[in-house]
């Protein structure tokens, strides 16, 4: 394979660099550890920042960049990047285009989150939430490019690197494990490897900087340890701002399993489309719409004052406004659908103190008093007990690390001395000082795009600098081993000889033998797929081909289904067909949490709400073991 840029993490920020990378005509090898892509990307619930995009021009939303630069200014306060701000916030548009021009995505939704001046949180139409829209369209294309275009684009997933190469001040590549095996490939290195929000490890980065976090319940999946910032650390890069761990206010707490480690995210756009916080009172304690920190601090005061829980209430109009996430996290037993009569029994207050918690709303919404908690924006208003409600159970959660790896605004790595390295570019959730003391909402996934775009073309320049300064180099010195002779027994011949026969043979053995392990390794699948060679994802070369996916003929009835609803034997329906996943909970993108709250169930219409129907035949064809009894199977792909 010739010269290419290594990318270490396949999530958003990964795979923005190895498209950018390949869209200027650079060659990528992209390396992750898990068995799929995607990492925490594919979580985000809320959607895209963008200032002046032509869907908020279209919305007649009069905001600007130095606005939206403004305001995520005022939310990193003291720590604060101006020149990574900057990057941020005025290649924001340009960001959202790529999405929607590159990968045909619909973008033409926008909702105000906490913190912004106006509404620049960009989602699409489509019944999904707005990470995993994004993220699989660009999964979904590098997977097209790796089966087609192989030389140029490769994938190696269960590849996890453990070390970053380097000589002097430049970086020469990384040494990865592969099936027990160690590889070292050369090349410019970009580093997207996550956060550290699930660091729950011997040599956690949380108890170290923030071991008050370290009980907390994490959003993040198991994957986000800090690996990157470690490998970095080790050779001389910067730590910074690495007590700034974001713990988001909305954790949806499971009446089921109220303890569990991880949870899922109240998506912040439920709180912008006017969500309400309610104590044990039923009263409200803060602006919701605040920054994540302040409002996370506030349940922290209601916490000691003994009046947990905490309750997220949606109206009517919210909810029909929400009627994705209210569905999905409705499906999952986390939110529950309420009279105002039932919501004042949950509570356990009287009907007159909660209507007159919703009847002071309505007065500070419609300007005839002021909040005492200094809101602003109101949406989806009035509020009545004579409603129907969506409410769930909220504590704060380990949820985004703001610290990282130190960069310039060309996403170059810098060391000790505060000079970059040569060859090494850091992006995503890994570098720090983008988002300073507090992130935004909605500019984690944006943060993902514009600096995984930044760092492609900074490691496309090198590399292609790289290529032509050696290309030269290696021209001098080949015409200098030439050498030309005059047989003069034969006149007119003229042979050429090289010197010591120099250059390309020592060369191309050592690079045909990365070549071809490379090659080995490499998959077209951005999933866990088991093919009639293997039964390791790592040694999988394609995803499973859709026209020879067949259902078995076995049918199994709901009521059968419902008696496997244990982690030890564990089945779940989706659109006429049954899987047996008791085998695949590690394998699942989502983590097991993810299929544990559907043990036993007909999940499609979850389903649906984050997958395209391809995904069964193509990742999981192994485990559909049958038929649901009576139904037709409704498989779209």
């Amino acid at each position: 394979m010739p010269p290419s840029v290594i990318v270490v993490g396949a999530g958003l920020s990964g795979l923005s660099a190895a498209h950018t990378i390949y869209l200027a005509g650079g060659n990528v090898v992209l390396l992750d550890k898990n068995n799929f892509m995607g990492g925490n990307s594919t979580k985000a619930t809320s959607g895209i920042n963008g200032a002046l995009t032509q869907t908020q021009v279209d919305a007649k939303i009069a905001d600007s960049v130095k606005q939206f630069y403004d305001d995520t200014l005022k939310s990193a306060r003291e720590k604060a990047r101006p020149d990574l701000i900057k990057v941020l916030t005025y290649k924001s548009a340009a960001a959202v285009e790529w999405l929607q021009e590159v990968f045909n995505l619909d973008l033409t939704l926008v909702s105000r989150l906490g913190g912004h001046s106006y509404p620049r949180t960009h989602r699409g139409h489509d019944a999904k939430f707005p990470g995993m829209a994004i993220t699989y369209a660009l999964m979904q294309r590098f997977e097209e490019l790796a089966e087609k275009e192989p030389q140029r684009v490769k994938l190696i997933k269960k590849a996890k690197v453990n070390k970053v190469n380097k000589d002097g001040n430049s970086v020469t590549g990384v040494t990865y494990d592969f099936n027990g095996k160690e590889t070292v490939v050369d090349g410019p290195v970009i580093l997207a490897t996550g956060g550290y929000a699930a660091d729950f490890t011997e040599d956690s980065l949380l108890k170290k900087w923030r071991p008050d976090t370290f009980d907390l319940s994490t959003t993040n999946g198991a994957h986000a340890t800090g690996d990157g910032h470690k490998m970095l650390l080790k050779i001389g890069a910067n730590g910074i701002d690495m007590e700034s761990v974001q713990v988001h206010p909305t954790g949806l707490v499971d009446p089921k399993d109220p303890t569990a480690k991880t949870k899922f995210l109240a998506a912040e756009a439920l709180r912008g489309e006017g969500g309400l916080l309610l104590n044990s009172l039923g009263q409200r304690f803060t602006d919701e719409l605040e920054h994540r920190d302040y409002v996370s601090n506030k349940l922290w005061e209601q916490k000691a004052a003994n009046q947990w829980p905490i309750r997220l209430v949606l109206n009517s109009k919210a909810s029909n406004v929400l009627d994705f996430h209210t569905r999905h996290y409705s499906g999952r037993g986390l939110m529950k659908k309420m009279t105002g009569a039932e919501l004042i029994k949950d509570i356990g207050c009287s009907e007159s103190e909660l209507a007159k918690t919703f009847s002071d709303y309505n007065s500070y919404a419609d300007g005839t008093a002021q909040d005492p908690f200094g809101k602003k924006y109101y949406h989806n208003g009035p509020f009545n007990v004579n409603d129907t409600f969506h409410v769930a159970l909220m504590e704060p959660v380990l949820h985004f690390t703001m610290g990282g790896i130190e960069i310039n605004a060309e996403a170059q790595c810098l060391n000790s001395d505060g000079k970059p390295f040569d060859g090494l570019f850091v992006c995503g959730e890994l570098a720090g000082g983008v988002h300073g003391a507090n992130r935004l909402g909605g500019s984690s996934l944006l943060g993902c795009v514009v600096y995984g775009r930044v760092a492609g073309d900074s490691a496309s320049k090198y590399l292609f600098q790289k290529v032509l300064t050696q290309g030269t180099t290696q021209a001098v010195q080949r015409l200098g081993q030439i050498s030309l002779h005059i047989d003069p027994s034969t006149p007119g011949k003229i042979s050429v000889e090289w010197a010591n026969g120099v250059g390309a043979s020592a060369g191309s053995s050592s690079g045909t033998s990365t070549e071809q392990t490379l090659a080995n390794q490499s998959q077209t699948s951005a999933a866990p797929v088991m093919d009639n060679s293997s039964t390791d994802p790592g040694q999988v070369s394609a995803p499973n081909s859709l026209a020879d996916f067949k259902v078995p003929d076995d049918e199994y009835t709901l009521e059968e289904v419902a008696k496997h609803n244990t982690k030890e034997d564990l089945w779940i329906a989706v659109k006429g067909v049954v899987m047996n996943v008791t085998d695949w909970v590690d394998e699942h993108p989502g983590g097991p949490q993810a299929l544990f709250s559907h043990m036993g169930r007909d999940a499609s219409e979850e389903f649906e709400m984050l997958h395209d129907d391809e995904v069964i035949p193509k990742y999981a064809a192994g485990i559909v073991i049958g038929k649901v009894k009576g139904q037709e199977v409704r498989l779209e792909y």
